[in-house]
């Protein structure tokens, strides 16, 4: 029997089901892809954060990340180029400390406990202070020095 021959006695059920297998293995695969392209999360428990975002691999898994976190931090020039070394201070509403950090790329992906925050960003003798409540959904801050 030739190779023609026996393909064709494969039912097409089977085949659909191989195919199907076979496209469920390739998302797997692209969904471990992207998260293995994020940088490593630090901090624990309820605050904790990542940043990042410099090569497209990483940039486009910490992007598409930032709709499954609180609270997303952008920083760029005024000229839309990004930035990094960024340092970051959020305050709660009462104004304690909730997270310090120096930001190693241009976007930071912060999980918060639902609340105002005030965040300072700071950068080469420019600074910037932003108010932003978490809680509902992520919400996105941009930063342009």
């Amino acid at each position: 029997m030739s190779s023609v021959q026996a393909a064709s006695t494969v039912p097409k059920k089977h085949l659909r089901r191989a195919l199907l297998a076979l496209a469920c293995m390739a998302g797997a695969v692209a969904g471990a892809q992207a998260q293995s392209a994020m940088p490593q999360w630090k901090g624990e428990g309820a605050v904790r954060y990542v940043c990042g975002g410099i090569g497209s691999d990483e940039s486009t898994a910490m992007r598409a990340a930032m709709k499954d976190h609180p609270l997303a931090l952008l920083f760029a020039r005024s000229d839309g180029a990004y930035l990094a070394d960024v340092q970051v201070d959020i305050k709660g509403a009462d104004g304690a400390p909730s997270l310090a950090l120096r930001a190693s790329g241009p976007v930071c992906l912060v999980d918060l406990p639902a609340g105002r925050y005030t965040i300072d960003a700071a950068m080469a003798g420019s600074a910037k202070s932003q108010a932003v409540t978490v809680g509902s959904g992520s919400k996105t801050v941009d930063f342009r020095f």
